[in-house]
């Protein structure tokens, strides 16, 4: 197979990458690619983004968070993890078969001496420890089929990452974690490194480099290009495209008890309410409607709240506090 050079490991651009060669490439024959990706979240192209992160972890550990276009569950990526694309030409949908294309990677593991096994639905394992989960979309006659390999991962990242917000949890989760999920490098053969295995999967899965590489023009890269800022690093993708949702939350304040309702549809609040003890001044529904279309983020709901605090709706409680009941990892 020929391979395909990704740029760099910014997150946004990869993913769109992904996104636009399966809808656009069109190969005769199938193509893979390696490459990586910066600390990341990787959200299922189904999932509620606001479930499925720890907001304030990856705001404050620069984590990027991006929706794909495939199916399955959030994965978290940085530079201890390759990743892996197929694209191949399908005749149709039913075609599709998840072992069959999970079998180039297999092959490969096995050529550069990892005993790998192909498990589950979409899963490659070692000595029953898991190193890769797969996802596949299939579009106009050509399937993506992309996928992770554990060389040595950051699991505390990991962890905290995806929606872990509670300190209770996290090392109980990522004990959890560690019990069933295996890094590439604790089994690798002596003297193989994350880069020499790279190689060597590049090597076996170019027929020992007879393949090479198909080059992309530059009109296909400045697409590519379009594609990562105009869709796959904007909120709107990102959380916007997030299944219709009902949303709860409850605190206890020095000022009184607060239980926050919201229903959130692409990104945005359509209804809200605050139930509670609170000691507000004025009545909080004069200022209902301009919570309704904003995004479900503290950010969002925090200028609301600073732009009516004279009217001290909530009497004592802190707006910036009140505001952080609005993230999903709180609940």
């Amino acid at each position: 197979m020929q391979f395909i050079q990704y740029e760099g490991s910014d997150a946004y651009q990869n993913i769109a990458m992904d996104s636009w060669l399966l809808y656009h490439l069109k190969p005769e024959k199938p193509v893979f690619a390696l490459w990586q990706n910066k600390r990341a979240v990787i959200v299922g192209r189904n999932q509620n983004t606001f479930a499925e992160v720890n907001q304030d972890y990856v705001d404050s550990h620069d984590v990027q968070v991006v929706r794909r276009v495939s199916g399955g569950g959030a994965v978290y990526h940085d530079l201890g993890n390759i990743c892996f694309t197929f694209f191949v030409p399908v005749s149709s949908a039913a075609g599709v078969n998840f072992k069959q294309f999970v079998k180039p990677m297999y092959d490969a593991l096995h050529a550069v001496g990892l005993n790998a096994q192909i498990t589950g639905r979409n899963d490659l394992e070692i000595e029953g420890k898991k190193i890769s989960g797969n996802a596949q979309r299939y579009v106009g006659g050509y399937l993506m089929h992309h996928g992770t390999l554990l060389w040595d991962s950051d699991i505390e990242a990991m962890i905290r990452s995806l929606n872990v917000s509670d300190e209770k949890f996290v090392s109980k989760a990522a004990k959890s974690v560690r019990s069933r999920v295996g890094m590439i490098k604790d089994y690798a053969p002596e003297g193989l490194d994350l880069q020499k295995f790279w190689e060597a999967l590049q090597y076996y899965l170019t027929d020992e480099g007879k393949d090479g590489e198909l080059v992309l023009t530059d009109e296909q890269r400045a697409a590519i290009h379009d594609w990562r800022d105009n869709r796959f690093s904007t909120w709107d993708w990102n959380y916007g495209e997030s299944p219709k949702f009902a949303f709860t939350n409850h605190a206890k304040f020095a000022g009184g008890s607060i239980d926050v309702k919201a229903n959130v549809d692409k990104g945005l609040i359509t209804d809200v309410d605050f139930v509670g003890d609170f000691l507000g001044v004025r009545d909080w529904r004069d200022i209902k409607s301009e919570f309704i279309g904003i995004p479900f983020e503290p950010a969002s709901v925090l200028k609301i709240l600073d732009k009516n605090k004279d009217g001290q709706y909530f009497g004592t409680i802190d707006n910036k506090e009140l505001s952080q009941l609005f993230q999903a990892d709180n609940k």
